[in-house]
């Protein structure tokens, strides 16, 4: 069994692929809420482990208090370590679910989504959940909203079809950074188009079973 705390300390190594990778969302999640419309910002965090993305975001932004944020995690202590993060730096608006990210009951009230994370994902899940997540984003997402997700590129390289999945799905490519790390981390970023029509009903199922990858 992976120990997922334990995996958050490469955060700590400024030399890392994680390192590398936090610092890419983080630019990306930054750009995403100032290009929100104007007024509240709907922002889901899906696996969202320690919270190192947007709460290493938040704290500095011009529209911080814009944000309704919910950080969904299943592993507790990952989630404890979250919810003390986002109330030390004072975010309010932040709120840590420990809950099972896969399934859109725990999340379904936060609907839809400004901004989305799937970061962490769909390196952990399997190529056949990984598309039935990316085929039920635009049902997660407000339109115009944004999608950032991240995946490796290691043999055999999914990311291009994983970037058609999102073209096919309403989504414009805003980026995709292939980042020179050892693990071949990516980051990619998507906007559902505007005047998109999200569908109406949400998945019922598990979107992914985490570890399947």
């Amino acid at each position: 069994m992976q120990d997922w705390v334990a995996w958050h300390r490469d955060y700590d190594d400024p030399s890392s692929s994680l390192a590398a990778r936090l610092a890419c969302v983080r630019r990306h999640l930054a750009a995403a809420i100032s290009g929100a419309p104007p007024g509240i910002v709907r922002l889901v965090s899906l696996c969202a482990g320690q919270g190192h993305d947007v709460i290493g975001v938040l704290p500095g932004h011009p529209r911080r208090d814009d944000v309704r944020a919910v950080l969904v995690e299943f592993d507790t202590r990952n989630a404890e370590v979250a919810a003390a993060r986002a109330a030390a730096a004072g975010l309010a608006g932040v709120e840590v679910r420990r809950a099972d990210a896969s399934r859109v009951a725990s999340f379904a009230d936060a609907l839809p989504a400004d901004v989305l994370l799937l970061c962490g994902i769909f390196g952990n899940v399997s190529d056949a959940d990984i598309r039935r997540t990316v085929t039920a984003a635009p049902a997660l997402c407000s339109a115009g909203g944004t999608v950032i997700w991240t995946r490796h590129r290691r043999p055999p390289d999914l990311t291009p079809r994983l970037r058609s999945w999102f073209l096919a799905g309403g989504f414009d490519e805003v980026a995709f950074d292939a980042l020179s790390t050892r693990k071949l981390t990516s980051v990619g970023v998507h906007r559902l188009r505007a005047g998109q029509d999200p569908p109406r009903s949400l998945p019922g199922g598990p979107l992914f079973t985490f570890g399947s990858g």
